[in-house]
């Protein structure tokens, strides 16, 4: 059973930029070390403090197992140390969830009925 881990970030808001840079690091660094990212979201509008990431990975034996890969991977050190040395992440908080609405019809049978009731 495939779970997904959600991780909601409080950021410094002057430290947007650092948030992507430290995402954009963790776009090759994760799936190399075993999950499958399903992407990091910055501030857009409304909250300037409050991120996301989300990942899937097949376990949490699994999990256990990629965390330690992350840490020992050089990118993985580097992104850790450049979120240590610059602060801008204030709290992190990890949730694992399962998808229980699965499976999900396909999308474009949504986007027809739409079409035909407009």
């Amino acid at each position: 059973m495939t779970i997904t881990c959600f991780i909601r970030y409080e950021i410094d808001p002057f430290g947007k930029a650092a948030f992507e840079q430290y995402a954009k690091a963790w776009g090759q660094a994760i799936p190399r070390c075993g999950a499958d990212l399903i992407g990091y979201y910055a501030p857009h509008e409304g909250s300037a403090t409050t991120a996301y990431a989300a990942y899937n990975i097949d376990s949490l034996a699994a999990y256990e197992a990629y965390r330690a890969r992350l840490a020992a991977d050089s990118a993985g050190k580097a992104n850790y140390e450049f979120a240590r040395r610059e602060k801008f992440i204030l709290k992190e908080d990890r949730i694992f969830l399962k998808l229980v609405s699965g499976p999900h019809g396909p999308l474009q049978l949504f986007q027809t009925a739409v079409k035909e009731e407009a």
